[in-house]
């Protein structure tokens, strides 16, 4: 199952605004490779929606069957919001 958790207001190419939806899989116990300790994390992703606002703020907290993973893909360049970073990635995540 993944849980709706939030929602964001995006522009596409054409500047009109639509919403997508942010989900979060289910939790995992991971293991640092640097540290050796666990921690617990969630995958998340963003689906694109057609819903308006009032909609979307709604559907927070909604349950969906399905998964959220991670596939190989082209790799591709992405800047890191909070940095400014440019990195070179080979997966999506899709749910």
């Amino acid at each position: 199952m993944v849980q709706i958790i939030d929602y964001k207001q995006r522009v596409n190419a054409a500047g009109e605004t639509f919403y997508s939806l942010l989900v979060e899989g289910e939790i995992e116990i991971l293991q640092s490779g640097a540290t050796g300790n666990f921690y617990a994390t969630a995958k998340k992703a963003s689906i694109v929606s057609t819903f308006n606002e009032a909609t979307c703020q709604r559907l927070i907290g909604t349950e969906l069957p399905g998964t959220v993973e991670r596939i190989s893909s082209p790799e591709y360049e992405w800047t890191v919001p909070g940095t400014g970073e440019t990195v070179l990635l080979n997966y999506t995540v899709v749910v």
